[in-house]
């Protein structure tokens, strides 16, 4: 916890809004995406989602193939308090959703579904495009998996691709070269070794428009250490810093840039 007090004060520190950004690119992604404070009715079935799992009193037996956990001590869980502590925000759920809604992805991986908290913003938003969405979204727990598959199921989110895999097992499969995504959201095992080998086995399916979003860049020294090195990759040419999460661009257009940005 001192480490991630000390990491967000340096955040604040060094954080800019949209005034010092000169890049046309990233300018108007936040004034139209980032700062966008209009309300959307969508937010309110985000929000039914959300309260859905908030009020289920079901416990559930978690297999933890990742970091682990800073909240929780057992592996025996109720889904209500998975939601409330472990999944996405309210705030940054509904940043997911206008992301989505603003470039208009139609090919989305998303590594650790959890309850579905993120998936469903990604789902909702993906809806606004006028072309077929695929949605593939992976979780190792075959209980936790379960309990978001019937939760986007019951919401009619038909349009996402629910994969009970280890992450690992499913990236090195032979075919993901030849896939392409507009975006991956890396929400999954938060250590340095496991974001780092997912970006290489990954880095095969960019293309110029990809957009990729880590997840808890700033959770650990390790996790730190894996966004610098990420920022620094060759095909990488534009990141913005969230805090909570890191945005990847891959622009061969742009000159290479790391933004920190408050949002």
């Amino acid at each position: 916890m001192l480490f991630q007090i000390k990491s967000y004060l340096t955040f604040l520190w060094h954080s800019k809004n949209e005034h010092a950004v000169h890049s046309p690119f990233v300018f108007t992604l936040i004034t139209k995406c980032f700062y966008d404070k209009k309300p959307k009715e969508d937010y309110l079935l985000l929000e039914k989602y959300r309260q859905s799992l908030l009020e289920n009193t079901s416990t559930i037996e978690v297999s933890d193939f990742g970091a682990g956990s800073l909240v929780f001590k057992s592996n025996t869980r109720a889904v209500a308090q998975i939601a409330k502590t472990a999944g996405i925000s309210v705030k940054r759920a509904q940043l997911l959703y206008r992301i989505s809604v603003y470039f208009q992805f139609k090919s989305i991986l998303e590594i650790g579904t959890s309850l579905g908290l993120a998936t469903s913003a990604l789902a909702l938003g993906s809806k606004l495009t006028e072309n077929e969405v695929k949605i593939t979204t992976l979780e190792g727990c075959p209980n936790t998996m379960a309990v978001a598959k019937n939760q986007l199921q019951q919401f009619k989110f038909d349009h996402v691709d629910c994969i009970t895999t280890q992450f690992d097992s499913y990236l090195k499969n032979d075919k993901i070269d030849a896939t392409s995504y507009d975006l991956i959201y890396f929400d999954g095992n938060h250590s340095e070794k496991a974001t780092l080998a997912y970006f290489e086995l990954l880095i095969p399916t960019i293309t110029n428009d990809s957009v990729w979003i880590f997840d808890d860049i700033h959770w650990s020294a390790d996790m730190e250490a894996a966004w610098e090195t990420i920022k620094q990759h060759p095909k990488v040419t534009v990141t913005i810093d969230t805090y909570q999460w890191g945005l990847v661009f891959f622009r061969r257009e742009q000159p290479k840039e790391h933004f920190i940005i408050r949002t």
